[in-house]
């Protein structure tokens, strides 16, 4: 997704307790993140990049629209200034962008991040057919999940009234698994990934069409 004249520099989010598999164990997860991310910018900051992107959604989705544009703001707050792309705000556009307003979703998460989710995607004016978490038990076992079983998630909460899916959780490895559905399915399927690059890139100005990852890289 790496088009000429652009580069990423990343800061790294430490976690201490890597354990998801129960809602108390997520939530901690949430307030230790919460603990550590001004770190992670000040570290990435060194870089001196014109564009923050948040690439760790769970927290992006918390609170609702309200929390959103919280984080957001702390985030701006936290980088001198610099705007800022989220996984949810970019998943939020990328549905207006084409059209939909019936959603299913399939998430790594517990049901305590399902439900925020789902509040925010509610409260964005979208219909939420199905979501299906998969319940990872460690933040690292979410990179671990197989395409098939992402492909099996996605027809899980897909139905003939269904406008798009979506994809929470930017540890899964769903891009190329998206663009795969797309064909198979007949309708968009939004992997978060690719939907935060396509929404940095836009919102900064960059407006390359990229291939292989799905209709709104290559056509939006």
């Amino acid at each position: 997704m790496l088009v000429p004249g652009i580069s990423w520099h990343s800061g790294r989010i430490l976690i201490k307790d890597p354990v998801l598999d129960s809602d108390e164990k997520f939530d901690q997860f949430m307030i230790d993140l919460r603990k550590e991310i001004g770190n992670a910018v000040e570290n990435v900051m060194t870089a001196h990049p014109d564009f923050m992107v948040m690439g760790m959604s769970s927290e992006t989705f918390w609170g609702g629209k309200e929390g959103a544009a919280k984080f957001e703001a702390l985030m701006k707050d936290l980088s001198g200034g610099l705007d800022i792309t989220t996984g949810a705000q970019a998943v939020n556009a990328a549905l207006r962008k084409l059209g939909a307003k019936r959603i299913g979703i399939i998430t790594p998460y517990q049901t305590i991040g399902d439900q925020q989710v789902v509040a925010y995607m509610t409260e964005c004016g979208f219909d939420v057919a199905a979501i299906h978490g998969l319940k990872c038990p460690t933040a690292k076992s979410i990179a671990n999940v197989e395409p098939e079983v992402l492909k099996d998630a996605f027809r899980k909460v897909d139905g003939p009234d269904v406008d798009a899916l979506v994809q929470a959780g930017t540890n899964l490895f769903c891009a190329s698994v998206a663009a795969e559905l797309e064909i198979e399915l007949g309708k968009p399927v939004i992997a978060i990934n690719t939907a935060t690059v396509w929404h940095a890139y836009r919102t900064h100005g960059i407006q390359d069409q990229i291939k292989e990852f799905g209709c709104l890289l290559e056509k939006y």
